[in-house]
């Protein structure tokens, strides 16, 4: 009878354990019900002083999910003994936003002591960062964990790069259980932001002598490849030059990405690759004229990007401070 009780005991503990584990909208919302708020009033602070930090902290979300998993590593500091992922050549210096994170995660620390993960907290701050640029509000599952691990080798195997084509873009994402319609939609992010001109003349290299043409991607717009080839100079070694991502509107979550693409203006080479597939060619064409389905299915892919290989329950920790492991 007590071995009975004790496997039924047991059972029961594994179900609700596993539902624990669960990401759940409004997971904060006894332990710490403060949290959300806290997040998104340090991105309007930012974003009052700095309107890129907005698409810098999208960024940020991404490439912490596409690396190891939504586990808060990317906010890793490196040390004398390890080189963090946030120093890998594919995150520095171009990604921003860390400042954010580090003030939200301090005053929620004040308020709920070892509650909030940090890679909860970019997820709310991604989203929060949506919506400031005009896009939805949608909610935001929490219960992740941070990660223990970061590397600079880890980057660049999972980050997809600008330079790629549709089938190394969507082997990319399909590894991380992502669809080839979210590689679309999602790909919509750089309606915000920008890149730095070393990108386009070192990695993606479409303005100066592409592929031994001794000219820019004859594919891209020749208004446009001029007006980026003034803007960053063939000889210039300067690393903080920087360009839009959309030239038109690029502090606004809409869909003027797409139609720069459909003009031949999309600013990367895996953005242009979005039109060498009928499939994806036609989702192009449709996002380009509904801005509705467009951030419907943004804040849905949102959604599913902030699940890949997440931490739960009793793995990971809770950092007390976001660019420390404990």
């Amino acid at each position: 009878m007590h071995i009975c009780s004790s496997i039924i005991l047991l059972v029961l503990f594994s179900v609700f354990s596993s539902f624990e584990a669960e990401l759940q909208v409004g997971f904060y919302a006894y332990s710490c019900p403060s949290a959300e708020s806290i997040v998104r009033e340090e991105v309007k602070r930012a974003f009052a002083i700095n309107y890129g930090i907005a698409p810098g902290l999208v960024r940020l979300h991404f490439h912490d999910c596409f690396v190891r998993g939504c586990d808060g590593s990317v906010l890793i500091d490196s040390t004398t003994n390890n080189t963090a992922e946030k120093d890998s050549p594919a995150n520095n210096p171009s990604l921003r936003g860390f400042e954010v994170i580090d003030s939200a995660k301090k005053r929620i620390e004040a308020r709920c002591k070892k509650t909030v993960s940090c890679a909860d907290i970019l997820a709310f701050a991604a989203r929060d960062s949506v919506k400031i640029t005009q896009g939805l509000f949608y909610p935001v599952p929490a219960g992740r964990r941070d990660g223990r691990i970061s590397l600079t080798a880890d980057a660049f195997p999972n980050l997809p790069g600008p330079q790629l084509r549709l089938n190394m873009l969507n082997s990319s994402f399909l590894s991380k259980g992502l669809s080839l319609d979210d590689m679309v939609v999602l790909s919509g992010a750089h309606t915000i932001g920008r890149s730095h001109c070393s990108t386009l003349t070192q990695v993606d290299k479409r303005l100066y002598n592409f592929n031994g043409t001794n000219g820019p991607d004859p594919t891209l717009n020749a208004a446009y490849a001029a007006q980026l080839q003034l803007a960053c100079p063939q000889a210039s070694t300067d690393p903080t030059t920087v360009v839009p991502m959309d030239p038109d509107t690029p502090l606004k979550t809409d869909t003027r990405y797409y139609a720069n693409i459909l003009a031949n203006k999309g600013l990367f080479t895996s953005d242009h690759a979005l039109l060498a597939d009928p499939t994806t060619a036609s989702l192009v064409k449709k996002f380009a004229k509904d801005k509705l389905s467009w951030l419907l299915k943004f804040s849905d892919a949102m959604v599913k990007m902030g699940k890949i290989e997440v931490l739960e329950g009793a793995a990971g920790e809770i950092r007390l401070n976001c660019r420390v492991i404990n």
